[in-house]
This record gives structure tokens, C-alpha cells and sequence, in this order.
């Protein structure tokens, strides 16, 4: 059953960009309230084939990911029991839960050092494809790694990284008022002029004047 008729937040969370970007980036955003629909498979295997061809230092390709589907795979409670109890309120409600993992070593042994970088690279190109697909993704920080691993049996030499929710956009109205307020509340990044410098560190770049 869909959630309830709502008003669509996307126009105040489409990214109020200071130049033209991609519209899978603009309307890209982390909503935390779900609709009780199955994600398809096929736009699940877009998502992970885009991720799959995310560049990596050396061709490593780090990442690895654990999937859960609610109502579908026998590892969702598991999944869920390694989020920490914030994040596990509302991402219950979602169809598709994901563990991140990276591998610590390089197929030669030695520390791999931008697995977490690398990783970082799939899901970007997981997300632009999920928003291409009218869905959403939130990855959340607050997980419980040593869960995970032993839930999971994930091997020493990978790092559980993050937990991923997807699916389509669900009515605020089911979430608690604090995260119904952040939900609704407009996106902001911190200008560029902070984050791109030219020469030294703090000096403005001059593409930007």
C-alpha cells in the first residue's frame, strides 16, 4: 500500500546550485520517509551496475555492498539490527536497506589507502542512477560495524563503512516532528568560495570571480 497523497518537498530540496548542474545532482537529497512500494529489481541492478563502474586508485574497485529487501530477503532484520537505534526508527519503513563495505588491502597486499574514497565514488554513482529512476537513497554514518561483521560474516580485511536506504519518497507526515522539520526544510551547501582555492590555502580560486 502507497503512503497517503502529500505535498511534494522536492521543489524546495531540488539544490539551489550558483551554476547549471546535472538535474540527477540537483535533485538529488536523503529524505528519511519511505512508501510501503517494493523498489524493482531492475532499477535495483541499474543502481549497482552504475556503482560497478565507478572509477577506483589502480582499478581496485573496493567496494562491496550487502543487500536487504523488506518483505523479500531473510537478512533484513539482520541488516536492520546493525543501524543504531536513531537511524533504525525510520529506516524500518524503507523497501531496500544496503551495508557498504571496503577492503583494506590491494589485490597485491599492500594498505589500500583510498578504499574509502573509492567506495565513496560507487555510490555516488549509485545515487546520480537511483535519482535518474525516480528514487531516493540516504546514507547514514550511524551503523554498529562489529554487527554487521558478525551477522554477516564480513572478512577481516574489509571495513563496514555505512548503511544505505532506497526507495521512493514516502508522506513526512509519518515521521517525528524533529524529522519531519529537517524533511521539509530547504538544502544548503557552503558557497564555493570556502571550498575551492587557487595557489594557497584559503585564497579564493579566480574562476570564480
Amino acid at each position: 500500500m502507497q503512503a497517503a497523497e502529500h505535498d511534494d518537498p522536492t521543489d524546495i530540496k531540488r539544490a539551489s546550485t550558483s551554476v547549471p548542474i546535472l538535474d540527477v545532482l540537483a535533485d538529488r537529497w536523503s529524505p528519511r520517509a519511505w512508501q510501503d512500494r517494493p523498489v524493482e529489481d531492475e532499477k535495483l541492478l541499474r543502481m549497482f551496475e552504475a556503482a560497478r563502474w565507478a572509477a577506483s586508485s589502480g582499478n581496485e574497485q573496493s567496494w562491496r555492498f550487502l543487500l536487504a529487501r523488506r518483505h523479500f530477503d531473510e537478512s533484513w532484520e539482520d541488516a536492520l539490527a546493525c543501524l543504531v537505534e536513531g537511524n533504525r526508527e525510520w529506516a524500518q519503513a524503507a523497501p531496500v536497506l544496503v551495508l557498504t563495505a571496503a577492503a583494506t588491502e590491494t589485490r597485491r597486499g599492500r594498505p589500500y589507502k583510498h578504499a574509502w574514497h573509492d567506495l565513496g565514488l560507487a555510490m555516488g554513482n549509485l545515487s546520480a542512477q537511483a535519482t535518474a529512476d525516480g528514487l531516493h537513497v540516504h546514507q547514514m554514518g550511524g551503523i554498529l560495524p562489529d554487527e554487521a561483521r558478525g551477522r554477516f560474516n564480513v572478512p577481516d580485511d574489509f571495513d563496514i563503512v555505512t548503511a544505505v536506504t532506497i526507495g521512493y519518497l514516502g508522506d513526512p507526515a509519518s515521521l517525528s516532528e524533529r524529522r519531519r522539520e529537517s524533511e521539509l526544510a530547504p538544502r544548503s551547501r557552503r558557497p564555493l568560495q570556502e571550498t575551492l582555492f587557487t595557489g594557497t590555502w584559503n585564497t579564493e580560486s579566480p574562476i570564480l570571480k
